[in-house]
């Protein structure tokens, strides 16, 4: 018996811009770990939280650099963004 193909849609794709500055940004569970503190060259940068785990820093890359700007949000970390916030994704 022969199955017919199922039909596929294309995943949407993040895109942050310069109008994410200022949005808060939490985990999956709606925690508050900073605030898009800029934008350039089609990177956003978080300020974090200062009381943020080290465990979550090292999951978002962020654990070795001194980053006086903000640490960049990698938008394959980036679940849903929102008029005020930016979801991060569960799997972190």
């Amino acid at each position: 018996m022969r199955v017919p193909p199922v039909a596929t849609t294309a995943m949407s794709t993040i895109q942050l811009t310069d109008d994410d500055v200022g949005k808060t940004v939490v985990t999956s569970t709606g925690n508050e770990i900073g605030i898009v503190s800029g934008y350039r060259y089609g990177t956003a940068y978080v300020d974090p939280d200062p009381g943020l785990k080290t465990t979550l820093l090292t999951k978002l890359g962020w654990e070795d650099t001194d980053a006086d700007d903000g640490y960049p949000l990698q938008t394959d970390a980036v679940d849903t963004i929102t008029e005020d916030q930016i979801r991060l994704s569960t799997d972190l």
